[in-house]
């Protein structure tokens, strides 16, 4: 019950992070990939006893672009990334002959080349699958629910499960914001598929957690038992809370692992899943079913008072 009755802090914590990340995301705004934006990203290597400093490099592809239009990422010890306005062949090329100077000699590892129209093709894509997976949420939790409608109604406990998500997706973008200001972190493909899983996940924990509520609320029903609602959300988080921090915890072992170890390529992408992982197994626990009570009570009250 420790949650339940602490349900205003919790509450009031969830509202704090999620406004620091809105608050993030208005600042610093969002660095979109060249798969939503359209360009082009080239990334290129040198001889490990010989790497030309940033500095150098920078100044390299000024002398090409001197308007600047660039993004110039390091890469490993050995090589850096560039990512410019889309280039034809002879930019390619280029490019490529820029960044060998001096004795230095660029190896070009990869090269990838997205129009505009491309681009938002593919953004217009990533917006459609999230709302497409609300809306399933939305509409199969007010279904499995429908035969627990009081004293909540089955599709306010959706509606509280799309809050929880959106809290959930809010976080690792208010994140990203900073680190695309700071650090030239991106939002790319890998990114929406990060926050597809993340919603995968989430949603599932959270329907767990209600799917104990439902579960408890019919056996008070059927043997009678006198237990009010907050009550029966509390003891339901008692009896999953372990099995969710568990999982989580499980999760965030593996992530981590391929956060530290895996390659530079995946490493924002697993970033992104553990801080949603951590924010998801939050909201669960600490912000959908507090919810939960806190609209019943609100509904407790405008019955009294009308």
């Amino acid at each position: 019950m420790f949650i339940i009755n602490n349900k205003k802090i919790f509450l009031t914590i969830s509202g704090i992070f999620a406004g620091l990340a809105l608050v993030a995301v208005m600042v610093f705004g969002l660095n979109f990939g060249i798969e939503f934006t359209g360009g082009s990203i080239l990334q290129v290597s040198y001889e490990e006893e010989s790497v030309p400093t940033f500095a150098e490099v920078e100044s390299a592809v000024t002398a090409v672009d001197p308007e600047r239009s660039f993004v110039l990422q390091e890469a490993g010890d050995d090589g850096y990334i560039i990512r410019t306005r889309d280039l034809d062949e002879e930019g390619r090329l280029g490019l490529i002959n820029s960044l060998s100077f001096n004795g230095f000699e660029a190896r070009e590892e990869r090269f990838s080349s997205i129009g505009p129209s491309i681009g938002e093709e593919l953004a217009n894509k990533a917006i459609v699958a999230i709302l497409l997976v609300v809306t399933a949420i939305i509409l199969f939790i007010a279904y499995v629910f429908r035969k627990v409608s009081k004293p909540v109604s089955s599709w306010k406990y959706g509606t509280t499960a799309i809050i929880a998500l959106i809290f959930d997706m809010l976080v690792p973008v208010g994140l990203f914001a900073v680190l695309g200001f700071y650090l030239g972190a991106e939002i790319d493909v890998l990114f929406v598929t990060a926050l597809l899983a993340i919603l995968g996940f989430s949603v599932n924990d959270t329907i767990v957690v209600f799917d104990r509520i439902r579960e408890n609320l019919r056996i008070n029903e059927e043997y009678q038992i006198k237990k009010s609602f907050p009550q029966t959300v509390g003891e339901s988080l008692e009896q999953t809370y372990v099995r969710s921090i568990n999982t989580s915890l499980t999760t965030l072992f593996v992530l981590s692992t391929l956060f530290f170890i895996g390659p530079e390529v995946t490493q924002f992408f697993a970033l992104v899943l553990m801080t949603g992982v951590i924010a998801g197994t939050y909201s669960s626990l600490f912000m959908a079913s507090p919810l939960l009570v806190f609209i019943e009570e609100r509904q407790k009250k405008k019955a009294v008072s009308n």
